[in-house]
């Protein structure tokens, strides 16, 4: 590639400000996509971009996707073992960072992240590293300075011609197993499921300012902040600070200030804010506000009466959708539908054009009629469904296809009202959703085995009033361990420096033995209804090694309940 003498020099600084303008877009994309090739990059190769959200990562993206590579976004809060675990997998050639992050007044050393991480990642040859703050930060010998380089670039790049089924991206999601998957989705079937799906779901005009604040480290991100919104030529906002800095109006102030007139976010935000109280919200001018749009787990009903009367002024449409990382797009949701259709409080109700679920019974048989619940499937292909799990297709398929043969399981339970409606239950088996994060309590149980006074855990999920769901991890410490207090806080410590510190556990019981069947599985079930103070109603507990397990930690818990609330 032949270097071309700049008539006019890429300025990095204004590209830091908005607002951004498709044809600076373009050529910031075309220029990092140059830098790519000129450092090794092909056709698909992995890249992974460790980048919080911002106009550069957008850019690396997009510059992915024009030259035919396959990147993976990894949610830049993952710790070094959580990024080092998905280089791996990925094997990706290439890491993109900023030197620094910047979230809610605090700095995020990402690159010192990314060092400690490709010390133990042997296919990656270069780290280009962005300026996010003026900060100087060590650069070693794979290190690129990425906008130094990106100055020295052609800002044209002709986009690569690809099959509508080569890859486009890999997203990492949580297993119940423990290990992370990486979800493949492809060209064609994504982005017109994106694009379609952002459109009619929203009510998307030509002009619209669309403001979804999720984190590009999530499907949200990559569907409805960069593609869906870009496809179709929309302004798409993008949000890298938390919803309560500098206070809790940060939201309602980017409405006033940009004019947005479709805000899409998640319920675990909308309970933190509504403990704020309504005058944050009032303090705004929200009259441009057409749409409002819940995501990333089931809203509760007084979240989405306080989104809808509060932030709304019982005047916005209020579409509470469901969909999953492996869905591409949004599944099910209050629209499109007919033009003033109902729409009933905290519930997803009407499956998207070419959705067609279907409940299924214990037994695998379709569960007809309504006021019915069950598991909730997908009977037929879409177009932004993934393909399949980077590197294990086999996986893909025990995980999405074996359960109900013929059927994507999607792993939730659902309700079916008397008008057809979908209402979603939440997820039967072990994956939680803690602040939207989707996290196998797998992942948090093999954190914590680690830990050599540890012989046993059991990580269950139990409902939260801000988070929607929490942790709850019992544990059984070695009698050599010594202070077990001194054990708790090792644990919290490992499992943030593993995975993140939003898989941390609210709870840490130690207990002295867990409840188990006789072929020796721990019964997650009844250590749920122990914590849910639902212990008069445990159902069939036959199968149990010792019953009087379940009083003898019902006692300690017990006693830690106390304890905190005489701590208080």
């Amino acid at each position: 590639m032949r270097r071309r003498k700049e008539r006019q020099p890429w300025d990095r600084s204004h590209f830091l400000h908005f607002p951004l303008h498709g044809r600076e877009l373009l050529e910031t994309t075309c220029r990092l996509a140059n830098t790519l090739k000129r450092h090794g990059v092909h056709r698909g190769d992995r890249i992974a971009i460790y980048m919080p959200v911002s106009p550069l990562a957008v850019a690396a993206m997009l510059a992915c996707a024009r030259i035919g590579a396959v990147h993976t976004v990894i949610f830049a809060g993952f710790s070094a073992e959580s990024l080092a675990g998905r280089i791996n997998d990925a094997k990706c050639k290439v890491v993109i960072t900023f030197n620094q992050g910047l979230r809610g007044g605090r700095v995020v050393e990402l690159k010192k992240i990314v060092d400690e991480a490709v010390k133990h990642c042997p296919t990656v040859q270069h780290v280009l590293v962005a300026q996010r703050t003026d900060n100087k930060v060590h650069m070693g010998d794979l290190d690129v300075p990425l906008e130094q380089e990106m100055a020295k670039e052609d800002p044209v790049c002709a986009p690569e011609s690809m099959g509508s089924e080569d890859m486009l991206f890999m997203l990492y999601t949580s297993g119940s197993t423990g290990m992370p998957k990486g979800i493949v989705h492809t060209q064609a079937g994504y982005l017109l499921y994106a694009a379609l799906t952002h459109k009619l779901v929203f009510d998307h005009q030509p002009g619209d300012i669309f403001g979804c604040v999720a984190d590009i480290g999530w499907i949200t991100g990559h569907s409805y902040v960069v593609y869906g919104p870009l496809c179709n030529g929309a302004t798409s906002v993008l949000f890298e600070s938390t919803p309560v800095y500098p206070n809790a109006g940060r939201y309602w102030e980017t409405v006033e200030r940009l004019k947005i007139n479709q805000f899409y976010g998640a319920p675990t935000a909308v309970r933190l804010l509504l403990k704020y109280g309504d005058a944050w919200v009032k303090k705004y001018d929200r009259s441009s506000l057409r749409t409002l749009g819940s995501v990333g787990e089931p809203i509760n009903c007084e979240a989405w009466e306080w989104l809808h009367r509060v932030v709304g002024d019982s005047r916005c449409t209020l579409v509470d959708t469901w969909w999953q990382t492996e869905t591409g797009g949004i599944c099910i949701a209050p629209r499109p539908s007919e033009e003033g259709a109902e729409i009933l409080p905290a519930m997803a109700m009407r499956p998207f054009f070419g959705i067609v679920p279907v409940l299924m019974d214990e037994k695998g048989s379709v569960v007809e009629g309504s006021n019915v619940s069950g598991a909730l499937c997908i009977s037929q292909a879409w177009p932004g469904m993934a393909r399949t799990i980077y590197g294990d297709h086999q996986r893909f398929v025990d995980a999405y296809f074996k359960a109900y043969p013929g059927y994507y399981f999607t792993g939730d339970g659902a309700y079916r009202t008397e008008s057809g409606y979908y209402q979603i239950t939440g997820r039967m088996d072990d994956v939680i959703n803690i602040s939207g994060h989707r996290l196998g309590t797998a992942e948090i149980e093999d954190a914590i085995a680690d830990h050599p006074a540890v012989p046993e855990s059991a990580v269950i999920g139990y409902p939260h009033d801000i988070k929607g769901e929490a942790a709850f991890a019992f544990i059984v410490v070695k009698d050599s361990a010594g202070d077990s207090d001194v054990v708790v806080q090792e644990l919290k410590s490992m499992v943030a420096t593993k995975i993140a510190k939003y898989a941390v556990p609210d709870e840490i019981l130690v207990v002295k033995r867990l409840p188990k069947t006789r072929s020796g599985k721990v019964m997650r079930r009844l250590l749920r209804k122990i914590i849910t103070s639902e212990a008069q109603e445990l159902g069939d507990t036959t199968t149990l090694e010792d019953p009087s397990i379940i009083t003898e930690i019902l006692s300690v818990y017990q006693k830690c309940k106390d304890k905190q609330a005489a701590a208080k």
